[in-house]
């Protein structure tokens, strides 16, 4: 009898069985969207390809790259920057700012977006006190930068988005070895000549990998490209689809966002391999963090702090602000649905995509065979795929479905059940488990992996089945990694929006939507009880994250 050489479970004998097939199952349930806008972009009812590239397609992809090119560079500058302070030296507040440079991750960066321009906007607090110490009486008097423009619209989503660039830098500047630095300076070079010639080289690969993250999300994003007017891929996918009413051009434009997409998971992933080239040996002398003093000191504190007020303390301020001075709608009913729908559908795609990922990470553990381990990684693409895409991936092949189901029991029965999933939160819920499927795939082939061979074969000689294996096993030992991947994953569910917008059905919000909405109506007092509710969440996960990378 064979053994799986990693997982020591009896290759032929587990190599058939229901957690294998259902693995199987799961793989292309989450791959089908993907699929499925490939198929539709390749044989659409109405070919606009040519359409497309005379017109519009050249300017969505020139600003596509822009906004993800000027994010990226500037995540990574401020990410790295504080990374490397944090990590190499001491100053006032650093203890402190380790840990507040994580909370601009509960802003979503559309409720940022928000916050700007109510702040810098022309009846904003910034002008308005402007124009009362000059003595201006309107706009002719003086020169503004426009708020709604694209220089705003990257700075806000790389405030939003910079900390992951910061954790992944913080950590490989960590994990260097004191022993090269101390050789650095002993050859004379100074910070900034250890900085340039010994820690960024080090960290390069993690620096690469955060970059790529923030590059993917700037791709996704829609909301904030949408309220500072740049008109991307992802914009263009609305456009298309529903303010023209052409499903293939739509498709045709998401299967270039995946093209994109594919280019930065493969630079993500080869950054991650190259990572562990650089790793040192298991034991190493750390880096001795220097002390800095006077000027200086207070100057790294303020390089670390302008991040955080940025990210953080400025879009919160704002909208706690306005969610306080419009206390009545707190209990208005739409808020208070709102809040229901997200609570539910968000609830129940967090258990789905866990029990998923559970099911088919096991079942692949069982297989022992290579096709189920190399689809495994495949199906985390749906994490890097843009709200957008997926609704266009899902949506259209639910409702022929939905169709071909109404028109069947009509038939049969004489009774219309109208559309059962389209009109139903239940693609909603679809999308979701694909878009996150790979938080709760991570975390439990992670968990699963610390698991010696050992316990689940000693379970199986004792007569449990492979049920029982799973769930007096493995479930005990890995409770705690599937709770934060379950509540991470709810977390991404409460801020999703593009494929919220997409797909929910007629009068179904939820706080992210009720927020757009409002806001993208300038009635920011409305949106502001939403958009407080989904920060709170937000910053629970946010210190489940900081607890774990402590």
């Amino acid at each position: 009898m064979s053994f799986d050489k990693d997982q020591r479970i009896p290759a032929r004998r587990t190599a058939l069985n229901p957690f294998s097939i259902g693995a199987g199952i799961i793989a292309a349930i989450v791959l089908m969207p993907i699929v499925a806008v490939l198929w539709i972009a390749l044989h659409p009812t109405e070919n606009i390809w040519g359409h497309l590239i005379s017109t519009t397609l050249p300017r969505y992809m020139r600003n596509s790259l822009l906004m993800m090119g000027g994010v990226g560079a500037l995540a990574a500058l401020v990410g790295t920057g504080a990374a490397w302070l944090l990590a190499r030296y001491r100053f006032p507040g650093a203890r402190w700012l380790e840990w507040l440079l994580l909370l601009p991750l509960a802003i979503p960066a559309y409720v940022g977006a928000y916050a700007l321009v109510d702040f810098l906007e022309y009846a904003g607090p910034v002008q308005t006190a402007l124009r009362e110490f000059f003595g201006w009486s309107s706009a002719r008097d003086y020169w503004f930068p426009q708020v709604r423009s694209m220089g705003f619209a990257i700075i806000v989503l790389a405030s939003a988005l910079f900390p992951y660039v910061y954790l992944l830098a913080r950590a490989a500047f960590r994990e260097q070895s004191g022993r090269a630095d101390e050789v650095a300076r002993s050859l004379g070079a100074g910070p900034w000549g250890r900085f340039w010639r010994v820690g960024l080289p080090l960290a390069r690969p993690a620096i690469a990998a955060g970059t790529a993250i923030v590059m993917m999300e700037t791709v996704n994003d829609f909301g904030t490209v949408d309220y500072f007017a740049v008109q991307t891929l992802t914009t263009g996918i609305f456009s298309v689809w529903l303010e023209a009413g052409n499903a293939g051009g739509a498709a045709q434009i998401a299967s270039v966002v995946l093209l994109l997409v594919v280019v930065l998971v493969t630079l993500e992933k080869g950054s991650r391999r190259r990572i562990r080239s650089y790793a040192m040996p298991g034991r190493h002398a750390p880096v001795a963090r220097a002390t800095l003093k006077g000027a200086v000191a207070w100057g790294a504190t303020f390089v670390c702090l302008v991040p955080f007020l940025t990210g953080f303390v400025l879009p919160f301020a704002v909208i706690l602000s306005h969610a306080l001075v419009n206390a009545e709608q707190w209990q208005d009913a739409g808020l208070i649905a709102a809040l229901w729908n997200t609570i539910t559908v968000g609830g129940i795609a967090s258990c789905v995509t866990i029990g998923a990922a559970l099911f088919m990470v096991y079942g692949v553990r069982l297989s022992g065979r290579k096709l189920p381990q190399l689809l495994l990684p495949v199906t985390t693409i749906g994490y890097a795929a843009p709200g957008a895409v997926l609704g266009v991936g899902i949506l259209l092949p639910l409702a022929a479905l939905d169709q071909r189901v109404a028109d069947v029991l009509e038939a049969t029965t004489g009774w219309d059940p109208g559309l059962l999933l389209t009109g139903s939160a239940a693609a909603l819920v679809l999308a979701y488990t694909v878009r996150f499927f790979a938080i709760a795939q991570g975390a439990a082939d992670a968990a699963m992996g610390q698991i010696p061979g050992s316990l689940p074969m000693a379970a199986r000689s004792l007569g449990r089945s492979l049920g029982g294996t799973l769930t007096a096993v493995y479930m005990p030992l890995i409770r705690g990694s599937t709770l934060s991947a379950l509540l991470l994953v709810f977390v991404d569910c409460v801020k999703e929006l593009p494929a919220t917008l997409l797909l929910r059905p007629f009068n179904y919000d939820t706080l992210a939507t009720r927020v757009y909405e409002q806001a993208s109506l300038e009635n920011l007092g409305d949106a502001a009880p939403a958009a407080v509710l989904v920060i709170l969440v937000g910053l629970t996960a946010v210190g489940f994250l900081a607890r774990s990378s402590r």
